[in-house]
């Protein structure tokens, strides 16, 4: 939107765990890292390469006949294939096998072997291709929820969505990525929303994108994509929903508070409308008073919804 105020996301050089957590982490900001060490996936890692050592191992993918996949409308159906040929098909515009269209756009988000329990880990989906990747050890071992592989064809973009993790989001292979805001929201609905910052960046293969925690985020692929986000938690582990292997959910405190401002609500309903306004503005600054942060090094406990940290990275 040209009415929002845009804001480069600043770039890091030289970064190793000290520099992170003193000068990076807990100011609460997202932040591409430049040169971290991760392995030789970003030599090795080409659609052939990626096709061999994946094998015809069946992964449920995304699949769109447009390139804006959209969650909340579900313009995208999901659908199985080996590996190696959603590699193949991913990395092409056009497609002589497709399921919807010759242009349909390809996504993959790895799962855990059983989807209902256990996250995403690279190293046990994809242990030949972990094998070339290296994780920066920012977080204590312990902190650790998740890897995720993503592939996308050239020209997708994701739907806005925030994490309740740290994440660190490598990106590995494809020239460039733009990490960008909501592009056409509905100012009748969200009158407010052009005033709120948009923070660009371009990643350059084998940069890392770190995204503190409840920041709203989406990214266009520019050019097929492979990467790999590296999702930490930073708050104790019994504040996390233990039935969630997406690692997605609200905090457990958040969500009990949640249902308990819903009660709240519907117990307003019994007053006349004067009353409600009256009474919901009240509530209003309680809650602001209470929980509104000024500066963000105050929150550097809430990085996500859950509460961890997340990493991406371009390859």
């Amino acid at each position: 939107m040209e009415l929002q105020e845009k804001v480069a996301v600043p770039t890091f050089t030289e970064v190793d765990r000290d520099v992170f957590l003193r000068d990076i982490y807990p100011q609460r900001r997202p932040a591409v890292l430049r040169g971290v060490c991760l392995g030789p996936c970003l030599e090795k890692w080409t659609v052939e390469y990626l096709g061999q050592k994946g094998g015809n191992k069946e992964v449920k993918i995304h699949v769109s006949a447009v390139p804006q996949m959209d969650f909340l409308h579900k313009n995208f159906v999901y659908k199985t294939l080996p590996f190696n040929e959603f590699v193949k098909r991913a990395s092409e515009k056009k497609h002589s096998d497709f399921f919807l269209c010759e242009d349909e756009s390809y996504y993959l988000r790895s799962l855990g072997e059983d989807v209902r329990k256990e996250p995403a880990d690279l190293s046990k989906q994809f242990p030949d291709l972990a094998e070339d990747f290296q994780t920066p050890h920012f977080f204590d071992p312990d902190q650790f929820f998740s890897s995720v592989f993503r592939i996308s064809s050239c020209g997708l973009q994701l739907w806005t969505h925030y994490d309740v993790s740290v994440v660190a989001a490598r990106w590995l292979t494809g020239d460039k990525s733009e990490v960008l805001d909501i592009d056409s929201p509905d100012l009748k609905v969200f009158p407010d929303f052009v005033k709120a910052k948009r923070y660009e960046c371009m990643l350059e293969p084998g940069d890392l994108l770190f995204i503190p925690a409840l920041w709203f985020h989406n990214t266009l692929a520019l050019q097929f994509g492979v990467g790999v986000n590296v999702f930490w938690r930073h708050l104790p582990a019994d504040s996390y929903d233990k039935k969630d292997p997406y690692g997605n959910k609200d905090p457990v405190a958040a969500t009990r508070a949640l249902k308990a401002l819903e009660r709240a609500l519907h117990t307003l309903d019994e007053l006349p409308p004067d009353y409600r306004d009256f009474y919901g503005r009240r509530m209003i600054q309680r809650i602001q008073k209470r929980t509104c942060c000024d500066s963000p090094s105050n929150t550097n406990t809430h990085e996500d919804e859950q509460g961890s940290v997340k990493e991406t990275c371009k390859f």
